[in-house]
């Protein structure tokens, strides 16, 4: 049976992630804050407020975060990399330690297996411990043995498979030191390792009801 826990929403991304790109002389330009605390339904309880380099020196600050990901690789994409490393919340390179490739193909893995309803292939894109939130906000540690059982349905339920299916990268927000969110915080995805595939980290019910009711108030206010 999963373990209750009431301490965070995200876990954040490994130390050695973070110690990984601290040596760059430019990382504070997008990443030097730590990440805002990010309450029971996975909003921000604060603004980013991540400063926004403007010309060269931001040009320098992806640059740098990068070649530090990129050493971490086999076969880094980087044309795909420099195209899609901004992102809502700072550069993804270096917000996560990773790059935007890695995390597109979680993402494509996402969507085929929601889209199949594949079981064993959604449990290999988990990082366990998950961290599961349900519709009440009651936070919980899940081992894989849990997520093979009758809980595998309650976490991945019809809603949150749907959301799954339609993942796009132009739509995450990325806090440092935590990783990529969706929907305000229904899932959050986190790199293990510097340059390495991101996980699901946590699956969060209560979010994305609440994700779902602000789409229709806006979907009304929109309409009249």
């Amino acid at each position: 049976m999963p373990h209750s826990r009431t301490d965070q929403t995200a876990r954040p991304a490994p130390a050695r992630i973070v110690a990984a790109l601290a040596g760059l002389v430019m990382l504070g330009a997008c990443s030097a804050q730590e990440g805002p605390p990010v309450d029971a339904s996975g909003e921000m309880a604060g603004s980013l407020d991540i400063p926004a380099p403007a010309g060269s020196a931001a040009a320098e600050a992806e640059r740098d975060c990068l070649l530090v990901v990129w050493e971490q690789q086999d076969s880094p994409d980087r044309e795909f990399d420099r195209a899609n490393d901004p992102a809502e919340g700072g550069l993804i390179s270096c917000a996560t330690g990773t790059s935007a490739s890695q995390f597109e193909a979680t993402l494509t893995a996402l969507r085929e297996a929601a889209t199949g309803e594949d079981r064993d292939a959604l449990l290999g894109e988990i990082g366990v411990p998950l961290l599961y939130i349900d519709a009440d906000g009651n936070r919980h540690d899940m081992m894989e043995t849990d997520l093979a059982e009758r809980e595998f349905t309650e976490v991945f339920s019809p809603e949150m498979l749907a959301l799954m299916r339609g993942l796009d990268l132009r739509d995450m927000t990325v806090v440092p030191d935590q990783g990529g969110f969706f929907e305000l915080g229904a899932i959050w995805l986190s790199p293990g390792e510097p340059g390495g595939r991101p996980r699901v980290v946590t699956v969060n019910r209560q979010a994305l009801a609440e994700a779902a009711a602000a789409a229709t108030t806006t979907e009304g206010e929109t309409s009249s």
